[in-house]
């Protein structure tokens, strides 16, 4: 059974650590962090042995991100991969709850909490990050990085974007896009598009007064979901 590595050892890594326990679908749990006042401490019996660069020591088993917002995933993947992890390290999470059907595909480095549900060809790209009791309909599309929090439900057909952050009990309509590095906010309906970097919220959907960028520093960011099947990408 192949060890584990949380890097960022917060709320996420916690939650990620429960449904790895529930599943046994890892050995050895080791946490990294760069606070360093976190060095040294542990939680629910998970050391945190230090910063990222330790993970290039630990390469023998698998590694995931656990922080909660997707642009910084990101970033945190970029430096672990200088530091010599590649796609093939990045683990699933998988809560032993949640049925993946055959048609569904789900990337590497991506966590699904308890009770996620995916209805039939659903596409999930690396690093999307979906928290209890979201659901997934058919033909969903969500691109790397993406962040679905608790309670969000997608109709048929619907495209989330590249780090996009869907809020708590989020609904988004058939057939919509929700544009790469956009925020739906918590118990918003959208019922158009929302369009890339844009932060909208209410019932229906609207934009804020204020463009949204999560990550200035970053440049665009554009969508990608693997194209392999047989359930992983």
């Amino acid at each position: 059974m192949k060890s584990l590595v949380l890097v960022a050892a917060g709320g996420l890594a916690r939650e990620t650590l429960a449904a790895v326990r529930a599943s046994a679908s890892h050995g050895r749990v080791l946490a990294v962090d760069d606070d360093p006042r976190q060095w040294g401490s542990s939680f629910h019996g998970v050391p945190v042995i230090g910063g990222l660069d330790r993970v290039a020591d630990l390469l023998d088993g698998e590694v995931v991100v656990c922080a909660g917002r997707g642009s910084v995933r990101r970033s945190l993947v970029e430096r672990l991969t200088r530091v010599g992890v590649t796609w093939e390290h990045y683990a699933r999470i998988v809560h032993p709850s949640v049925d993946i059907p055959a048609s569904c595909v789900v990337g590497r480095g991506s966590i699904l909490l308890s009770h996620v549900s995916l209805t039939s060809d659903v596409r999930l790209g690396a690093h999307v990050v979906a928290m209890p009791q979201v659901t997934l309909t058919h033909d969903d599309v969500v691109a790397d990085y993406a962040t679905l929090c608790a309670g969000v439900s997608l109709g048929g057909g619907v495209t989330v974007g590249a780090a996009a952050y869907l809020g708590m009990n989020a609904s988004v309509r058939q057939g919509l896009r929700v544009g790469a590095g956009a925020v739906l906010g918590m118990g918003a309906v959208l019922l158009r598009s929302l369009p890339d970097e844009e932060t909208w919220v209410g019932v229906p959907a609207r934009p804020t007064a204020v463009p949204h960028r999560q990550d200035p520093s970053a440049g665009p960011v554009r969508d990608r979901v693997a194209g392999r099947t047989g359930g992983e990408a």
